[in-house]
């Protein structure tokens, strides 16, 4: 397992706390909503349609169905029982997690 450098850690915290910030302002809007305080309803459009842990889970996915993909496509070139299995693990992963 590869360790990650300095940058990739400060740049990793940076999108986490950035997360953590979408998703109090999120709850603030929320609560300002169910308190009958006035909020635009395009903000509260937003969190359902762009949740950060949505959109996050979506790009895993498709990373997981590019994986198989390009391990389906070289399955032919590479005759490895190692690779084959993993491409089965990741399907499985991808079928389990809908």
């Amino acid at each position: 397992m590869e360790i990650p450098d300095k940058h990739d850690m400060i740049m990793a915290l940076g999108r986490s706390a950035e997360e953590l910030h979408q998703h109090i302002e999120i709850h603030r809007k929320l609560l300002a909503s169910m308190l009958g305080k006035q909020v635009d309803e395009k903000d509260l459009e937003a969190p359902f349609g762009l949740c950060p842990l949505r959109t996050r889970e979506a790009r895993l996915r498709e990373a997981i169905q590019e994986a198989i993909e390009v391990l389906d496509e070289s399955r032919k070139a590479f005759k490895s029982k190692r690779l084959e299995l993993l491409r089965k693990k990741l399907t499985m992963i991808l079928v389990d997690s809908r």
